[in-house]
């Protein structure tokens, strides 16, 4: 599935102006809030129509300005679940459900509902009213209604940003599966680095209504002068746990990582997102600390990020590391381009499925 689209709109002194074309997967829209990421994500819903644009989904035409087409939101084929679930109060899940079903064109096979309940781990929720379901479940019940539409494209306008850190958690694993089972491509809007690090194949970073970058998680997170919280996507496979600690072993590019146990089976291969600002840097190697990663390395470059802190970048085998730290950190440890250096991660900073982090990311 390619995604393309070529958009301006004005809102006021607001300025829209955005183009990109994505390759199925999860596209993730990122970017602070009033970037401009869900004035896009109504236009490719046919919820908002621009001053001039094109979107095609799939080589499908929905919007062309130019050419006066402009295809009607309920004939796009576009599942579209808000920030908040929008659920009938008065039915239960399942009739909820099933309202999806009606959206699903007629001639091609009807969804397979108990799969996408199945998917989704809402099985035992069908008969109760959505006034009795948690935040997440009503978001899981959402997305399974968008499902059942059977869209070209489902388009996720910050699900999660209503939701607490246990929810947010409970929910992420069934994005995750959501992504790597049913193959939808998926439009996901987030100005939060943690879901999208663990979510997107691909990320368009927003800024003021303009794209300013395109690429993977692990380029777009590691930006200097990232607006958001800058970090680093790591890919690594499960090669031990410690079940007494509850650690597991990480094998990754950048060197062995412990961190907390994740519910995955040896040798599945994970994500893990480290954030800039939880690496310290050292100039040999430290003894003596609570610390269980020290990754060896080499800065990379080094660049401001603030009146007071500084981004440093540091190449640990074939990852590279970033680390935000002060200015005068990096003034005493004579920090540049080339000079040794060791990189500190607390494993309880990593973000797994322990309590307070989110769940490893399970690649494809």
């Amino acid at each position: 599935m390619s995604l393309e689209i070529d958009v301006a709109h004005r809102q006021g002194a607001f300025r829209l102006e955005a183009a990109f074309v994505a390759e199925g997967g999860v596209t993730a829209l990122f970017g602070p809030s009033g970037s401009g990421k869900t004035s896009l994500v109504r236009i490719v819903a046919g919820l908002l129509r621009p001053d001039r644009g094109r979107v095609r989904v799939d080589g499908r035409v929905l919007l062309d300005t130019e050419r006066r087409i402009v295809v009607p939101a309920h004939r796009r084929r576009i599942g579209y679940v808000f920030q908040e679930p929008r659920l009938f109060p008065h039915l239960s899940v399942r009739q909820n459900l099933r309202f999806g079903r009606w959206f699903a064109p007629r001639a091609e096979p009807a969804p397979d509902m108990d799969g996408i309940v199945e998917l989704l781990g809402i099985g035992h929720l069908l008969g109760r009213r959505p006034v009795s379901l948690s935040g997440g479940e009503r978001s899981r019940v959402a997305i399974g209604r968008a499902l059942l539409a059977s869209p070209r494209l489902l388009l996720l306008d910050e699900p999660l940003a209503n939701l607490d850190e246990g929810r947010r958690a409970e929910i992420l694993p069934y994005l995750e599966r959501l992504r790597d089972v049913a193959k939808v491509p998926i439009l996901f809007v987030s100005h939060a680095a943690g879901e999208v690090a663990r979510l997107a194949n691909s990320v368009v970073l927003l800024e003021s209504g303009r794209v300013v970058a395109m690429g993977s998680a692990g380029e777009i997170l590691r930006r200097p002068g990232l607006a958001a919280e800058a970090g680093t996507v790591i890919r690594g496979r499960v090669t031990g746990h410690d079940g007494h600690f509850g650690l597991a072993t990480l094998a990754t590019e950048a060197g062995p990582l412990r961190v907390p146990h994740p519910p995955l089976a040896i040798g599945a291969s994970v994500r893990v997102h480290i954030r800039a600002r939880d690496v310290m840097l050292a100039t040999e190697r430290p003894a003596g600390i609570s610390a269980l990663n020290v990754l060896e390395g080499r800065v990379v470059s080094v660049g401001e990020n603030g009146p007071a802190s500084t981004l440093v970048s540091v190449s640990c085998g074939g990852e590279t590391l970033v680390a935000r730290i002060t200015r005068l950190s990096a003034a005493e440890l004579r920090l540049e381009p080339g000079r040794p250096v060791y990189a500190i991660v607390k494993s309880v900073a990593i973000e797994t499925g322990a309590p307070g982090g989110a769940p490893p990311i399970l690649e494809s």
